[in-house]
């Protein structure tokens, strides 16, 4: 049984399942499905299109070169069974999950720190444009060092409940 990559998307093709593509070249092309080969006709590329993985690790998305990669290549030569090296080989691949996924938090962390401080400019820069709804005006009229952004002198005017017709209720 074996996977195959799609030409476009780089995604696993499953046995059964995909389109494959012969050029006259004799060169072979394999989809995992009818979107990725449509885009292959249209000749579009998949370094410019949004979804594919090759738009994601050349536009820093992905953790894409990573060294615990390359514990997962194939390798064609056969070992001879040991005992001591299968253990090693199952702590070691403990280790390297714990690794990979430690660096894939850390990579994450790392992009969205970029997001958090462009969230809190455009926080900031809508904070001043509307301080006045967020400050009281007396404490406008209080504290001389806050102004109000375009806006001239405010009345604040304060009204005290009649305290004839508050008894008259009770």
């Amino acid at each position: 049984m074996r996977l195959e990559k799609c030409w476009f998307c780089s995604s696993t093709i499953y046995p059964g399942h995909g389109i494959q593509f012969v050029r006259n070249d004799c060169t072979v092309f394999k989809f995992c499905r009818s979107k990725c080969h449509k885009n292959f006709k249209m000749k579009r590329n998949p370094r410019k299109v949004r979804w594919t993985k090759k738009y994601r690790e050349l536009h820093n998305k992905d953790l894409a070169r990573d060294t615990v990669f390359e514990f997962e290549r194939k390798r064609q030569r056969p070992e001879r069974y040991d005992r001591n090296l299968v253990e090693n080989t199952l702590k070691a691949m403990k280790k390297i999950d714990d690794i990979r996924v430690s660096r894939r938090e850390r990579f994450w962390l790392n992009r969205m720190k970029v997001k958090k401080i462009k969230e809190r400019k455009e926080d900031l820069k809508e904070l001043e444009q509307g301080i006045d709804l967020v400050k009281a005006p007396l404490a406008f009229q209080e504290d001389s060092t806050l102004t109000i952004p375009n806006a001239k002198k405010m009345k604040v005017v304060i009204t005290k409940p009649d305290e004839e017709s508050h008894q008259m209720e009770e």
